[in-house]
């Protein structure tokens, strides 16, 4: 049985609960009347934009498409972003460059008194606003706009942006870029697709659960190799296990113990997040594991949540099941704020050159 297997059985698992959740058209979240009404928007007013930019999530760069734009009546006018480029193993972050020459040749056109749109469109938390708001503020033209130009609203929760807005770039040509709001399928039915989408937090959490979503990204770090060059902060010996962890605190000096105990709850703090890192080395790294047995696997698992819950200064009051979700949602913060490595989750075929922003 191979480590696929294992995390196999965690993407079946996401996956049917998701596509249970897609196939529900009652459930508000997933595809409500708000979705349903940004749709059919975006569908009308694709045939009118200049420029279509489709703003993908370059973790899953294929996963991320665009269901809309899959019949888009003119390909040549639509242009793939790949957005975060920062959060994938990836170098090539160099597209905002051309989105800038882009915009100075739509600004060089013959008539003045014409108008050009940009229309950004995508699934929900791709970094549509964010990328609207970085077009707006290259393409002003004049010191006298700054301040009378409104930027775009950025979260990092998905589905923030209700309703299709409309930022001014540029003059002489007026140039406008259309942020629209993100939108999913009507249903997900590839388990594969929609576990990805809800590991980077495109799905709301709480649909697939946050220990499944955890247990998913351990699955993935564990049979990677983003955790060895972790391996200069273990104190431990080769044959340490998990549950000895602890004892590496009590070496501390006592100011680094008082800075330690001042915000516990900050689990982004650098201290913090090396302990995570260190953790998840030396669990990996001391247990005699066989990956390709799916038990052993998941068993060393849910011995990580385990550990990590005093690598999080998780309080010992707290419950089992409520401490394992508050491990797993610390963790999965720190996995798509870029904290605890890069990754692509997508499989990417060698044929093609992706290009991307962060």
């Amino acid at each position: 049985m191979t480590m696929e297997t294992a995390t196999a059985a965690l993407v079946k698992r996401i996956g049917t609960v998701i596509k249970r959740a897609s196939k529900n058209r009652a459930s508000a979240w997933w595809y409500g009347p708000h979705m349903a009404t940004a749709s059919r928007a975006i569908a009308e007013r694709l045939p009118l934009a200049d420029l279509v930019l489709e703003v993908r999530d370059a973790r899953v760069p294929l996963s991320s498409e665009f269901e809309l734009l899959k019949n888009c009546p003119s390909p040549s006018r639509r242009i793939v972003v790949l957005n975060k480029m920062d959060l994938a193993n990836s170098s090539r972050t160099k597209f905002l460059n051309f989105l800038q020459a882009k915009v100075r040749e739509l600004k060089k056109m013959d008539n003045s008194s014409s108008t050009a749109a940009i229309m950004l469109v995508g699934i929900p938390n791709t970094g549509k606003s964010a990328l609207a708001n970085s077009l707006h503020k290259i393409g002003r033209i004049s010191a006298a706009e700054k301040g009378k130009l409104k930027h775009a609203v950025v979260s990092s929760e998905p589905c923030e942006t209700k309703d299709i807005s409309s930022l001014k770039i540029a003059s002489n040509p007026n140039v406008y870029v259309l942020d629209t709001p993100g939108v999913l399928p009507p249903a997900i039915f590839d388990f594969e697709t929609s576990s990805k989408l809800a590991l980077i937090g495109t799905i709301s959490d709480s649909l697939a659960g946050e220990k499944q979503l955890a247990q998913f990204f351990l699955s993935i770090l564990d049979s990677g190799k983003e955790y060895q060059q972790w391996g200069k902060l273990s104190t431990a010996g080769s044959g340490r296990l998990i549950a000895d962890f602890r004892e590496e605190y009590s070496g501390s000096s006592e100011i680094e113990t008082r800075r330690k105990r001042q915000y516990p709850s900050d689990h982004t703090q650098d201290f913090i997040v090396q302990d995570v890192r260190r953790v998840l080395y030396e669990s990996i790294s001391s247990m005699r594991v066989d990956m390709r047995r799916k038990k052993d696997v998941l068993r060393l698992i849910e011995r990580q949540l385990a550990a990590l819950r005093e690598a999080f200064r998780i309080p010992s009051e707290l419950g089992e099941a409520d401490a394992c979700i508050r491990v797993s949602e610390k963790l999965l913060n720190l996995y798509r704020t870029g904290r605890l490595g890069h990754f692509t989750l997508d499989s990417i075929p060698k044929d093609i050159d992706l290009h991307g922003t962060s």
